[in-house]
C-alpha cells in the first residue's frame, strides 16, 4: 500500500515522503481499516515537526483522524493507532474506540466530525457550561477547530462573535453563522468586542490560538466569564496573570480532549451521539473546504501549518473524490 512517512522531523513539505510499504497488521484489540478520508489537524503538523506531546517512533505515518471502512463494510470514525496514521491507504485503530460514521455525512465530513467537534462540545458544554443567551467569542473562527465551535455555539443558542484573519476568512465565518465577525488584521479586536457587547464582554471565549489572542481574551472576558484554552496554534504559550483573573472574577479552563478517551470514554460516546443527532438534523455540518488525493497530502499539511486554510482539508485516498 501507499503511505506517507516521516523519517526525520521538520516542515511537512520537506520531510513527508510517499512510500510503498507493507499493510499494517492489527495488534490485539485493534482493527484494520481502509482509509476513506483522513482530515488534517494541527496536531499532525506539530507531530511532523516533533513538537507534539505524542512523539511516535520514526518513521511514522501522520494522520490522527479518519473515516474508515472495516472488513465487513461498516463506516467508522477513528483515531488511528500511531505509528500507522491516516495518511495512507490503510490504518489500524483500537476496536473499542471505533464510532459509527453518521449516515447524514460523507466520508470527509464524517472524519471531520470527530476531534474538532468533540473538542468543541467538551469545551463549550462540559468545561464552560455555555448557556443559551450568552455571548461566545471564538478565535480562528474559520479554521477547523473554530468552525466547529461556531456551529456548536449557535446550536446552543449563544450569540457568536468570530475573530478571523483576512476578508476571505471573514466571509467563511459569516457563512458559518457568526452574529459578529471581527477581522483582526483590519480591526482592533478588543474595541470591536466591547462595542458588540455594549462594553460587557464575552461570557465564554474559545481559544485555540494562544499568544496575542489570549491577551485579547483576558481584556474582553465578562464578569464570571470563562476562557477555554484549547491550543496554541500561534506557537506562543501565554502566561496568564492570575491576579487579573482574581480581580476580574473569571475562570481559565484547560481542555485536553484526548484525556477523556482514557478517563471517561463513556462521555466520548455520549458526545458522539449528541453530535450525530445534531448532524442528522442539519444543525451542524463540518466545513470541508478541500479534498485532495493521497499524493497531495504533504502539500496540504503544509498549507494547514502555514495557516492559509479554512475549515478542514481532507485527504481522500480514492483520487480525492468528494465521497
Amino acid at each position: 500500500m501507499q503511505a506517507w512517512q516521516v523519517h526525520e522531523n521538520g516542515e511537512p513539505s520537506e520531510v513527508m515522503r510517499l512510500s510503498d510499504v507493507e499493510r499494517p497488521t492489527p495488534g490485539e484489540g485493534q482493527t484494520l481499516l481502509k482509509v476513506r478520508a483522513a482530515n488534517i489537524n494541527f496536531p499532525d503538523v506539530l507531530m511532523v515537526r516533533g513538537h507534539y506531546q505524542v512523539r511516535p517512533p520514526l518513521p511514522f505515518t501522520p494522520g490522527v483522524e479518519i473515516c474508515g471502512e472495516t472488513e465487513d463494510g461498516r463506516r467508522v470514525i477513528a483515531n488511528p493507532a500511531l505509528p500507522y496514521g491516516g495518511f495512507a491507504e490503510y490504518a489500524v485503530a483500537d476496536t473499542a474506540a471505533l464510532l459509527p460514521a453518521p449516515d447524514s455525512l460523507d466520508n470527509a465530513e464524517a472524519a471531520a466530525l470527530h476531534i474538532g467537534y468533540q473538542t468543541g462540545w467538551f469545551g463549550l458544554h462540559r468545561r464552560a457550561r455555555l448557556e443559551a443567551g450568552e455571548t461566545l467569542l471564538v478565535h480562528a473562527a474559520a479554521g477547523g477547530v473554530g468552525s466547529a465551535a461556531v456551529q456548536l455555539g449557535k446550536a446552543a443558542g449563544a450569540t457568536v462573535i468570530g475573530v478571523v484573519g483576512g476578508p476571505d476568512k471573514a466571509a467563511v465565518a459569516r457563512e458559518l453563522g457568526c452574529d459578529v465577525v471581527i477581522d483582526r488584521r483590519a480591526e482592533d479586536v478588543v474595541g470591536a468586542v466591547k462595542a458588540a457587547t455594549g462594553g460587557r464582554g464575552a461570557d465564554v471565549i474559545y481559544d485555540p490560538v494562544g499568544g496575542e489572542a489570549y491577551t485579547q481574551s483576558a481584556k474582553v472576558v465578562a464578569f464570571e466569564g470563562r476562557i477555554v484554552v484549547v491550543g496554541f496554534a500561534s506557537g506562543t504559550i501565554p502566561s496568564p496573570s492570575l491576579n487579573h483573573a482574581l480581580v476580574k472574577n473569571y475562570a481559565i479552563l484547560g481542555l485536553h480532549w484526548g484525556l477523556y478517551n482514557t478517563k471517561n470514554p463513556k462521555l466520548v460516546q455520549h458526545c458522539h451521539e449528541q453530535l450525530t443527532d445534531l448532524a442528522a438534523r442539519g444543525v451542524i455540518k463540518p466545513l470541508v473546504s478541500e479534498r485532495v488525493a493521497l499524493d497531495g497530502a504533504a502539500a496540504a499539511v503544509q498549507r494547514v501549518a502555514d495557516g492559509v486554510t479554512t475549515g478542514r482539508v481532507a485527504v481522500v485516498p480514492q483520487n480525492g473524490a468528494a465521497v
